[in-house]
C-alpha cells in the first residue's frame, strides 16, 4: 500500500478514536444537561456561544491552515515563532474587546442581563486557545494524529468528569462553560511536550506575509462559514424567544454534532493530503469520492434513527418538555444526509491553496441562504428555519457540482456522486420502509426497532460493499505494522 494511502487510514483512525472519546463526553454533558435545564435555560447557552463562537473564528486569522498548507521546504523557524506572538497578542485584544464590550452588546441585544456574566467567562477558551495553535499545526502538518488524540482525550476526559460532577451537583450551565474552557488549558503542556517545540521573541516580516496572507482568505471564509451556521441562532434568539431557542438548539446538538465531528474528523486528515496531491486531479477525486462514501456510511444510520423514531426518543428520554424540538429535528437530519455530500469539498479546496475561491462561494451561499432563513422563520418559526437549512444543502451540492467541473477542473458527474453514496442511500430507504411499519402498523418497542434499525442497516451496508470494506481493513493492519511511531 502506498504511504499516501497508509498515512489517510491511521490518520483517519486516530482522529476517529479521539472524536468518539471527545465528543461522546461533550454529548452526554450535553444530554445531562438538556434534562436538568429548561428549553430557555439551554436557549441562554446557544445565544452566548453565537457571539462566542465569532470572537473565536476571528481569533484564528488562519494560521493554523496556513502553516499546515505550505510546503516544508517554504517554512522557516521564524514563521512559526512570528505565528505564535502575533497570535497571542490578538487573543489578548479580541478578549478585551469581547469581555468590556460584546457581552454588554449581546444581552442588550437579547435583553438577556445574565449573558454579561456568562460570555467573559466563556471567551476564556478565546484568550488561551492561541498557545496551542503552533504545536497543533506541527502535529497536523507531520500527520501525527495519534499525539492529537492522546493530548485531546487525556484533557477532555480530565475536564469532562469534572463538568458531569458540577452538573450532578446542581452547577447548572455553568457546567458547560467549564468543559469549553478548561481543557484548553489543560492541553498547553501536553502539547508543548509532544513537539518539544517552544515560543522565541522572534517576529519576521517576511514570514508575517507569508502566513497571513493566505490566513486572511481562510479567516474571510471561516467568517463567512460561522455566519451561515449561526445566523439561524441569532435570529431565532431574536426574532422568536430563548425558549424556541431551546428548542431548536437540542433538535441541531442531536443532528449536527455528529456530521460536524465527523466533518472535523475527516477535514482534519484530508486538508494536509489534499495540499500533498494539488497537482493530482485524479488522486484528488478519488480521495474525495471516497471521503463521501464513508461519511455518508457512517452519518446516515443515525440520521435514520432521529428521523423516523425521534419522537419516543426525545418524549422519553428528556420529557414531554421537549416536544417542540421533534419536528425541527426530523427536518435537520435529512439535512445533515445531504450534507455528507459536501462534507470535505471546502478542504478539498483549501488544500489546493484556492481559500479565495471558498470565500467567494460561501458569500455567494449566504446571499441564497440568509434571506431565505429569515422568510422561514417569520412564517414558521423553528420549522421554517430547519426548512430553510435542508433546501440550503441541497443547493450546496449543486454549487459543488458546478465547482469541480468548471473551476478546479476535477471532473466529477452526479454519476460519480451517485455511486459513491448509492450503498448508504439504497441502506437508509429499505431500512426506514422496514422500521417504519414495525414501529408505527405493529408497534414494537422503540429500543427494540432502533436495535433492528442499526443491525438492519449495517448488514445491508456489508451486502453492498462488504468486500471493499474487508480490503480496507486488510489495508489498515498492514498500515500498522508499516508506520515507523512517530
Amino acid at each position: 500500500m502506498d504511504k499516501s494511502k497508509r498515512l489517510v487510514l491511521t490518520g483517519v483512525f486516530w482522529t476517529g478514536f479521539q472524536m468518539i472519546v471527545n465528543q461522546g463526553f461533550a454529548f452526554v454533558i450535553r444530554l445531562v444537561l438538556a434534562k436538568l435545564l429548561f428549553p430557555e435555560q439551554f436557549g441562554l447557552i446557544g445565544m452566548a456561544v453565537v457571539f462566542t463562537g465569532f470572537i473565536q473564528v476571528l481569533n484564528d486569522l488562519g494560521i493554523g491552515a496556513a502553516l499546515v498548507q505550505r510546503k516544508d521546504e517554504d517554512l522557516r523557524s521564524e514563521h512559526f515563532h512570528t505565528a505564535f506572538w502575533v497570535g497571542v497578542g490578538w487573543s489578548i485584544m479580541l478578549y478585551i474587546i469581547i469581555s468590556l464590550g460584546v457581552s454588554q452588546l449581546a444581552a442588550n441585544f437579547y435583553n438577556e442581563p445574565m449573558l454579561v456574566q456568562l460570555i467573559p467567562v466563556l471567551s476564556l477558551g478565546i484568550l488561551f486557545s492561541p498557545v496551542n495553535l503552533v504545536n497543533k499545526a506541527q502535529l497536523t502538518k507531520s500527520m501525527n494524529f495519534k499525539k492529537i488524540a492522546f493530548i485531546d482525550n487525556t484533557s477532555n476526559i480530565i475536564v469532562g468528569c469534572i463538568s458531569l460532577i458540577m452538573a450532578f451537583y446542581g452547577a447548572g450551565v455553568w457546567a458547560l462553560v467549564f468543559n469549553s474552557v478548561a481543557s484548553i488549558v489543560i492541553a498547553m503542556p501536553l502539547y508543548f511536550r509532544a513537539t518539544r517545540w517552544y515560543p522565541k521573541f522572534i517576529w519576521d516580516k517576511v514570514a508575517f506575509k507569508d502566513i497571513f496572507g493566505f490566513g486572511i482568505y481562510t479567516t474571510g471564509t471561516s467568517v463567512v462559514n460561522y455566519l451561515i451556521n449561526n445566523v439561524d441562532y441569532l435570529l431565532i434568539g431574536k426574532i422568536l424567544s430563548a425558549q424556541a431557542l431551546g428548542y431548536y438548539t437540542l433538535a441541531f446538538v442531536l443532528t449536527d454534532t455528529f456530521r460536524s465531528r465527523l466533518m472535523a474528523v475527516i477535514n482534519n486528515v484530508m486538508y494536509p493530503m489534499y495540499g500533498k496531491m494539488q497537482g493530482d486531479p485524479k488522486g484528488l477525486k478519488k480521495y474525495y469520492l471516497k471521503v463521501v462514501n464513508y461519511n455518508s456510511v457512517v452519518v446516515y444510520p443515525i440520521m435514520l434513527f432521529m428521523f423516523v423514531l425521534g419522537h419516543p426518543f426525545v418524549t422519553r428520554f428528556f420529557g414531554q418538555k421537549w416536544l417542540e424540538s421533534i419536528t425541527p429535528l426530523q427536518i435537520l437530519s435529512v439535512s445533515v444526509m445531504f450534507h455528507m455530500l459536501v462534507n470535505s469539498n471546502t478542504a478539498l479546496i483549501r488544500g489546493m491553496g484556492r481559500p479565495g475561491l471558498e470565500m467567494k462561494l460561501q458569500l455567494f451561499k449566504a446571499v441564497i441562504f440568509i434571506p431565505m432563513l429569515v422568510m422561514g422563520i417569520n412564517f414558521y418559526g423553528i420549522i421554517g428555519a430547519a426548512g430553510a437549512i435542508l433546501i440550503n444543502k441541497v443547493i450546496a451540492v449543486m454549487i459543488a457540482q458546478y465547482t469541480f467541473n468548471n473551476l478546479l477542473n476535477i471532473k466529477l458527474s452526479y454519476m460519480d456522486f451517485f455511486n459513491a453514496i448509492k450503498a448508504p442511500w439504497i441502506a437508509s430507504i429499505v431500512t426506514y420502509i422496514i422500521i417504519y411499519c414495525l414501529y408505527n402498523m405493529l408497534h414494537f418497542n422503540y429500543i427494540v426497532c432502533a436495535v433492528i434499525l442499526f443491525v438492519l442497516y449495517f448488514y445491508i451496508i456489508w451486502l453492498v460493499m462488504g468486500k471493499e470494506v474487508k480490503m480496507q481493513i486488510l489495508e489498515f493492519k498492514k498500515s500498522k505494522n508499516n508506520i515507523v511511531p512517530q
